[in-house]
């Protein structure tokens, strides 16, 4: 908490905080010395699913905490000579950062979303992605309500905790810019909760693997178990 402390000076009521996860893995001491350990292992042992490197870009595609991330969010980037892995516990992590900040500034309603940059197939650049999150609702549901002719929506819904890690990221940078940390106001869109996400909240952001429009493509690809 020393970070924010440094950093965060003030939280107005109903404000998202969005933290790199390298700044959180490095406070945890997640972070392995390159030279004294193999990439490819480390990858594999930390992924839930992963393919081996290609002959292109020699990155290995995995599948981790149910995010498709190259070589399992391991980034050397910045790094100053370490592999830095993802946190150890992702959500673990968010819910106490929102919980510090509620306390520490006296607010009712705070959002953390821990973040990442992830590739996205066929389009080049990075965008953020929210590893985990805590304080408000990670979706919009549109399911059942009248577009604007009174047609019902079947299946649209809003994923929230990944646009405004999107925008995030987007600020943050990726290169020399040393901003770990982005303050998000005037989000009416968000819907606060005064709590962290519970167990339901969280499965319900995550698609089985033969429910997802990409199931065609995904079934056929020879994913090997990693260690997770």
């Amino acid at each position: 908490m020393e970070i924010l402390n440094k950093y965060v000076k003030e939280v107005k009521n109903k404000t998202v905080i969005a933290i790199t996860s390298k700044i959180i893995s490095i406070c945890e001491g997640r972070v392995v010395e390159i030279g004294k350990a193999d990439k490819d292992k480390l990858i594999r042992e930390e992924s839930e699913l992963y393919l081996p490197p290609d002959k292109k870009y020699n990155f290995s595609l995995t599948i981790k905490n149910n995010v498709m991330i190259a070589s399992s969010g391991i980034d050397e980037s910045n790094g100053n000579g370490y592999y830095v892995l993802w946190p150890e516990d992702p959500q673990k992590s968010a819910n106490k950062i929102r919980e510090y900040l509620v306390k520490r500034f006296k607010v009712k309603s705070v959002g953390v979303i821990i973040v990442d940059s992830k590739t996205t197939p066929l389009r080049w650049g990075v965008t953020g992605v929210a590893i985990a999150h805590s304080g408000f609702e990670a979706l919009n549901n549109y399911i059942g309500t009248p577009d604007i002719f009174g047609r019902l929506f079947k299946v649209e819904k809003v994923n929230v905790a990944d646009g405004l890690a999107a925008s995030a990221v987007l600020a943050m940078g990726e290169g020399r810019e040393q901003t770990p940390v982005a303050i998000i106001e005037d989000v009416p869109f968000v819907h606060f909760q005064k709590r962290n996400p519970t167990k339901k909240e969280l499965e319900e952001l995550h698609i089985p693997m033969k429910d997802d429009l990409y199931y065609e493509l995904l079934k056929n690809v020879k994913w090997k178990k990693g260690g997770k």
